[in-house]
């Protein structure tokens, strides 16, 4: 019997007994065919295999399965060629089996891959006509497999099993016919035989590898198995990009961690999209659509840091930035684009002081500050930078407040602080923060001296804020150092009903603030009128009440406030003629004695669908004793703003060369002179004047997000 004869009658022989006991089993218990069917897959890959002579390749096949150890359908399967660089792939079938069928001689690295799944993955050396079987169990948690009794009818997956053994009964019977001559009688098996029938055994383990002689019979041997799991390492991110590790139960070290604050007026709700052990990011829109009923003809509002334009669409804020700390050191940026970035810094007079364009240099960034964290009781930060102010409660992002049109408590008071601030929590219920600043929202320092102040922050439960901030020593009287300013803001937040999961009222809350303020020397007198000063003082409050509903997914916040400010050095200067607190305007002067006593109210609806995004409407009144409010013919002199708005503009546009004495009455007539009479109309100034009035209501409605 020459080597051909040899190898096909053997391998007739074998297949055609171990596929004949397998049939046997199949027809005895169809539901546990899967094992079966890796036998019968490697068995057709057997026959499939070319005789000696031809190009030989390998044969590679097995079973995926799940921690149960039930098989995995639609796995990935890819073989890769180390030598080569070259992929072959497939995917399980229903019962979890894969072949390769067609692998060319050399090493391999053989993956399985599936989503909800670890990757599993094993290397081999593959000769040529061998066959090598490996199991390849993935790792997860997976709902267990129902398995069905045995009473149960075929399912159409197992019928065509049934169909596809039937086929191979008749393609062994057609062998047996084609071979009857050469092979008289069933020859002993081999040692070497027994051990390839125990590798298409389907009771063996996974892993048993066949190997065969290029020149003789096969010869198959048996090896190791196969690791039960060959899983390739998953990546490691750097330490800083992982997650921060969270913290079982109540937090009860980290500062206010022990209760949901997000309820606060004044303080952002939910959390970042993701947070890691270095970064975490924090991206704000606001964009707005006002309409004043007053009408303004150039669409230009005042009186305010939240209200500029009027019956336009327009972007308020956008900012990117986020927190930064790694080994205790920190830092925060976020930038300031859209209106705030020139509608803020116009309030700071302190540009003034000096050289270098500092306006320019901050206008687009609302904080920037590094600092370190010592570990003394609950932490002890000290940040040096541009940081926010918590002066009249609300925060300075939009997106964090109750309404979007604050009192002037809150309007009229710092944004932002320039300086050094020292955080200290005693307690994870207390903050005692010290600053020293530059000044009264002040890029630079006004005068000779910096400004001293500080915060207290204490929430002993849950449903219980106060927050008192105190200010003093800044002289932040423009060119004037002799004034001097000192000021307290003091708020209380209580929240009075809470039930989170109710469709009905949920939640139920009040913020009270109240201010009390005053400049003294120079001129100005805190108490009343002296021979030595003038009354110069800022009274004011304001109270809002919440409800939230749906599972705190709308609520509606009605409040208002109040001020008195004799002097104005809290009273926001409109934009006459582009007028700023620098340039100042003689249309509306900030002199000591001037009156300015005001009052508000507004009632807001905002809907929260998401943590990230807040829809809102808006619905306000404000009122003066003098006239402050833009009316319908508007705050921009004829042409445009003419550059120059500390002097009275002419009825054409011109600016008239003289500034204000502190009395348009006694102005008026110097005024006329220059700009003259109008043609044609002898006897009628051709002074031009803003159009203010004493009252402004505005609807408003807007969207605002935050990541």
């Amino acid at each position: 019997m020459n080597g051909y004869i040899g190898v096909s009658v053997i391998r007739h022989f074998i297949c055609r007994r171990r596929v004949r006991d397998m049939i046997g089993k199949l027809r005895r218990n169809v539901r546990a065919m899967t094992a079966v069917r890796v036998s019968a897959a490697l068995a057709f890959g057997l026959l499939s295999l070319p005789a000696h002579g031809q190009v030989a390749d390998g044969l590679v096949g097995g079973v995926t399965r799940d921690p149960a150890g039930k098989p995995l359908p639609e796995v990935q399967i890819v073989a890769h060629n180390l030598d080569r660089g070259t992929d072959q792939s497939t995917v399980t079938d229903a019962d979890g089996i894969y072949t390769f069928t067609h692998l060319e001689p050399g090493k391999y690295d053989v993956a399985a891959s599936k989503s909800g799944f670890q990757k599993a993955s094993a290397r081999i050396d593959i000769a040529a006509r061998e066959i090598v079987r490996i199991d390849l169990p993935l790792e997860a948690d997976v709902s267990p497999t129902i398995t069905k009794s045995s009473a149960e009818p075929l399912t159409d997956r197992e019928k065509e099993l049934l169909e596809r053994i039937d086929r191979l009964e008749a393609r062994l019977g057609a062998m047996e016919t084609k071979n009857a001559g050469e092979t008289p009688a069933e020859p002993k098996p081999a040692p070497a035989t027994q051990q390839l029938e125990a590798s298409l055994n389907p009771a063996d383990v996974p892993g048993r590898t066949v190997t065969a002689s290029a020149n003789a019979a096969p010869a198959p041997k048996e090896v190791a198995p196969a690791p039960q799991q060959a899983t390739a390492p998953a990546p490691t991110l750097p330490e800083a990009l992982q997650e921060p590790p969270s913290t079982p139960g109540v937090d009860n070290v980290t500062p206010f961690a022990y209760g949901d604050f997000t309820w606060l007026n004044g303080t952002g709700r939910g959390t970042s999209v993701f947070t890691t052990k270095f970064f975490t990011p924090e991206i704000r829109f606001d964009t707005h659509f006002m309409e004043d009923f007053n009408q303004p003809r150039d669409h230009t509002m005042g009186g305010a840091t939240e209200s500029f334009r009027s019956g336009e669409f327009q972007v308020e804020q956008i900012s990117f930035g986020g927190d930064f700390r790694w080994n205790n050191v920190r830092g925060r940026v976020l930038t300031m684009n859209g209106l705030f970035a020139t509608t803020t810094p116009r309030n700071d007079a302190s540009a003034a002081v000096g050289q270098w364009d500092v306006r320019g240099a901050y206008k687009y960034v609302s904080e920037a500050w590094g600092g370190y964290t010592f570990n003394v009781n609950h932490g002890l930060n000290v940040d040096a930078g541009i940081f926010v102010s918590y002066i009249g409660l609300f925060s300075y992002y939009n997106f964090d407040n109750w309404t979007y049109q604050p009192s002037f408590v809150s309007s009229n008071t710092p944004w932002f602080f320039n300086g050094v601030r020292i955080q200290w929590f005693p307690t994870n219920k207390l903050k005692i923060e010290p600053w020293i600043i530059n000044g009264w929202q002040s890029y630079n320092k006004f005068n000779s001296r910096l400004g001293l102040g500080g915060q207290i922050l204490w929430r002993p439960k849950e449903w219980l804020s106060f927050v008192f901030n105190n200010y003093g020593m800044g002289t932040d009287t423009l060119f004037n150092g002799a004034v001097s300013r000192i000021h307290t803001d003091d708020s209380v937040e209580v929240r009075y009903y809470n039930k989170p999961d109710n469709t009905g009222i949920s939640k139920m809350a009040f913020s009270f603030t109240g201010d009390l303020g005053c400049e003294y020397g120079g001129g100005a007198s805190c108490f009343k009128n002296t021979a030595n000063g003038v009354k110069t003082s800022f009274a004011g409050w304001m109270l809002y009440d919440r409800f939230w509903w749906g599972k705190d997914k709308h609520a509606i916040t009605i409040g208002g406030g109040m001020m008195n400010n004799p002097g104005r050095y809290l009273t926001l200067l409109p934009p006459i003629n582009g007028a700023d607190a620098i340039s100042g305007s003689p249309y509306f002067t900030e002199n000591f004695g001037d009156t300015s006593k005001m009052w508000d109210g507004t009632i807001t609806y905002q809907w929260m669908p998401k943590q990230y995004i807040t829809w809102w409407t808006e619905l306000g009144y404000r009122h003066s004793n003098v006239p402050y409010w833009t009316g319908r013919g508007g705050i921009t002199p004829p042409g445009g703003n003419n550059g120059v708005p500390n002097q009275y503009a002419c009825s054409n546009g011109a600016a008239s060369g003289i500034t204000s004495s502190g009395n348009v009455a006694n102005d008026l007539p110097n005024v006329e002179a220059v700009c003259g009479p109008l043609t044609g109309n002898t006897g009628i100034s051709s002074v031009w004047f803003p159009d203010l009035r004493k009252s402004q209501t505005v609807a408003s409605a807007g969207v605002m997000v935050r990541f």
